[in-house]
Parts: C-alpha cells; sequence; structure tokens
C-alpha cells in the first residue's frame, strides 16, 4: 500500500513538472499556472519525502544495500 502511494505521489510530481514546462511555453510567463504548477509539485515532493521517511521507521520500506 505504501509503495503504491509513493509511485502515485512520483507520478504527480512529474506529470507537475511537464504542466509547469508546458505552461511555461504557452503562456510565455505571463500566467500564474505555472506557480500553481510549482506548488503542486513542492507539496508532491514533501508528501513523498515524508512518506518514505516514515515507511523506513515503521518497517514497510527497507533498504538492501550491503552498506547499511
Amino acid at each position: 500500500m505504501i509503495k503504491l502511494l509513493l509511485l502515485l505521489l512520483f507520478i504527480g510530481a512529474v506529470v507537475s513538472l511537464f504542466s509547469g514546462l508546458f505552461f511555461l511555453i504557452r503562456d510565455r510567463g505571463k500566467s500564474r499556472r505555472i506557480i500553481y504548477s510549482l506548488y503542486l509539485r513542492v507539496l508532491f515532493c514533501v508528501l513523498l519525502l515524508v512518506l518514505v521517511v516514515y515507511g523506513f521507521l515503521s518497517g514497510h520500506l527497507v533498504s538492501h544495500a550491503p552498506w547499511l
């Protein structure tokens, strides 16, 4: 369940990134839609970071890296 939420938040951040690029090209920076997409992207990334930290602390996510 937590991995699905992580995937959805990551996809939301990427979609927001490309929508900001689209609005930058289309509106030439004269619209506030670029700022709203930036807010959304920051929100998605913060939620993604919080969810990753929660996943590691709760034991739902485990690292298989040999150096840990």
